[in-house]
């Protein structure tokens, strides 16, 4: 009965990734690379005594932290940065047929 309650959870997770036009390789490549980002992360902070720090003092791990903020925080500031240059924001695209 487990798989019968597995399969219809992904299904309706599926529908929804379908509806939403959601793509497909950023889902496969976080399953593939989440164990091992997760992994690296462990690491790290054993390596620094628990401290958050080792992500910032050194230089390639400070400059690749920070691109990765500003990738994680780009959604959120593009629309501010285009209201300050007094750009429109473009008309959403429907992709429903």
């Amino acid at each position: 009965m487990v798989d019968i309650w597995y399969m219809l959870i992904f299904g309706v997770i599926g529908y929804v990734f379908k509806k939403l036009d959601y793509p497909l390789a950023p889902l496969v490549l976080a399953l593939v690379l989440g164990d091992l980002a997760e992994n690296a992360l462990r690491q790290s902070l054993i390596m620094s005594q628990g401290s958050l720090s080792i992500f910032f003092t050194r230089p390639i791990a400070g400059a690749i932290t920070t691109v990765a903020v500003l990738f994680f925080l780009l959604p959120v500031l593009t629309p501010w940065w285009r209201r300050l240059r007094g750009v429109p924001a473009p008309a959403p695209t429907s992709t429903h047929g």
